[in-house]
């Protein structure tokens, strides 16, 4: 009431009709990214102001792009982001549980139950699902060799809900292979070791894993090698270029040789630095047929470049700083700041350095290296909204990958852990609560269905059939997920259909604290400052 005498413009909406905008806020973004749960999901397509098209799938995606108005949406929309952020995967599902679990609410407090009693069932649940999932998770032992297969499992499951079925299985092994390149051990995986790039050029299935780098610019001399093999590669952070006195000074000279003393003293620092790279290169490459390749961070002018030429060097110029981390590990030697000390040790190596035009665009290819350690997901397609798809599946199978190996454990797939989870629960965690907050457990327990539901409504099936079918069978002991195709209960395990372990708690710990501060609002004030009386 206070308030209202402070700012007569504020809006505010009291008890049930602050708490049913919150929930309607929650079902509305659940009802929008719903079917686009699963491998039979949807797509969504969203047209930019400019007229530019987004094909996606993806809920982080989606959810990043599109202007939501609500706020309590937009802080549900933001919860899922995050989910993203930490575990790569598993935004759409954030949604539609925190929707699931306020829609389930919605039936108790509109019989008159407190928010707060089902909130405590909630926090029951939450610590219940929790233990239960340390319980149902399936351990994978990785050591220094993982296990590609499992590994595999997990790819595919993530990439077919993001990308048509034969793609997604030949991504798989690109994903995996990938990320099992930039492993080393006893260290984090660093997945900013897996350079993405793409070419607007022949198919999505030409997409393939280069074993190397790269780079998205040629050599910038006419006379310079376009393909060369058994490379020796410098990797160097040297200005090549003539640069200009910070301080404004005049050099006067009465004749001409003088002037051409002086020109030939401007290019002799730069000069001396080229002619090292050259000694080097006669040093390695004498008696043999080996190539030599400069790859430099800084400028290299046109005399430098002429140098370079005719000494049959191939120089690339203004290369990004994280190429030039990942030469390092793909090649092996080392970065050099300076020409002084240039020994053949600092020297990496490559197979093959070719050079590949692409209308006006330069791509240059180092490949056949020796134990890489850094690699490059080269991704095809005739547009860019193919592109922009693969990349964002690409990313999210890599997350996946990285998340098994690191969990060292998965969590079956196809709706198995979410009934398993409810049926535990139903029948073992609800007997042991006291009072109405059995109520709040219930809420929890029947939400989790809402993954398993939503296959089935994505698929054509009938959900009433599929959640009793599944229910049955867990009854039974048997632990089941959804087939999609036939609506039949499978095995998860003998299909392949596995989850990150690190997604799935992630879910569960970030859905029901955002259900349960939107049950708790019981006011909404909208007083913003420019709200100004009217005239």
């Amino acid at each position: 009431m206070s308030l209202r005498v402070l700012n007569p413009n504020a809006e505010v909406l009291n008890k049930s009709a602050a708490l049913h905008m919150n929930i309607n806020a929650a079902k509305g973004l659940q009802d929008v990214l719903k079917s686009n749960l699963g491998p039979k999901g949807t797509i969504k397509m969203l047209v930019g102001g400019a007229g530019d098209i987004k094909l996606t799938k993806d809920g982080n995606t989606l959810l990043k792009e599109m202007q939501i108005q609500n706020p309590t949406a937009i802080m549900i929309a933001r919860t899922a982001v995050a989910q993203d952020d930490i575990s790569g995967d598993g935004t759409t599902s954030t949604v539609l549980f925190i929707g699931e679990l306020m829609k389930q609410s919605e039936r108790y407090i509109d019989e008159g139950m407190h928010p707060r009693v089902l909130v405590d069932g909630f926090e029951i649940a939450k610590r219940a699902t929790l233990q239960f999932i340390e319980k149902f998770k399936t351990p994978v032992v990785m050591g220094n060799e993982p296990d590609k297969e499992i590994l595999k499992m997990v790819a595919r499951t993530t990439l077919r809900t993001k990308l048509y079925e034969s793609l997604a299985d030949q991504l798989t092994d690109i994903v995996i292979n990938s990320v099992l390149c930039i492993r080393k051990p006893e260290e984090a995986i660093d997945l900013f070791m897996v350079e993405i790039m793409h070419m607007r050029h022949k198919f999505d299935v030409d997409t393939r894993l280069v074993e190397g780098l790269v780079l998205d610019h040629g050599s910038r001399h006419p006379d310079m090698k376009r393909r060369a093999e058994n490379c020796y590669i410098l990797t160097c952070n040297v200005s090549l270029e003539y640069e200009k006195s910070e301080i404004n000074a005049g050099f006067f000279y009465s004749n001409a040789e003088q002037r051409e003393a002086m020109v030939a003293a401007e290019r002799r620092q730069v000069d001396e630095r080229v002619n090292k790279i050259i000694e080097l290169k006669n040093k390695v490459c004498s008696g043999n047929d080996n190539s030599f390749v400069v790859i430099n961070q800084k400028g290299i002018d046109p005399p430098s470049l002429d140098l370079l030429a005719r000494a049959g060097i191939i120089a690339l110029r203004r290369a990004k700083r994280r190429n030039m981390e990942r030469l390092v590990l793909a090649c092996g030697g080392e970065a050099v700041n300076s020409v002084e000390d240039l020994t053949p040790d600092s020297l990496g190596w490559a197979g093959l350095v070719y050079e590949h035009n692409l209308g006006e665009e330069k791509y240059t290819f180092v490949e056949n290296v020796k134990n890489p350690y850094s690699c490059t997901i080269l991704i095809k397609g005739p547009n860019d909204h193919t592109i922009a798809q693969i990349k964002d599946a690409v990313r999210d199978g890599l997350r996946a990958v990285k998340n098994t190996i690191e969990d060292e454990s998965v969590v079956l797939g196809a709706g198995a852990f979410e009934v398993a989870a409810r049926q535990y629960l139903i029948n073992e965690v609800k007997k042991t609560v006291q009072g109405r907050a059995q109520l709040g457990v219930e809420a929890f327990a029947n939400a989790l269905l809402v993954v398993p539901k939503t296959l089935a409504e994505n698929s054509g099936l009938d959900t009433q059939d599929v959640i009793i079918a599944l229910t049955g069978e867990h009854d039974q002991g048997n632990v089941v997920g959804l087939n999609q195709h036939t609506g039949e209960p499978i095995d998860p395990q003998m299909e392949g259909i596995f989850d990150n372990y690190s997604v799935k708690r992630q879910i569960i710990n970030s859905g029901p604290v955002i259900a349960s501060q939107l049950l708790l609002v019981d006011e909404v004030i909208r007083a913003g400052r420019n709200m100004r009386k009217p005239n």
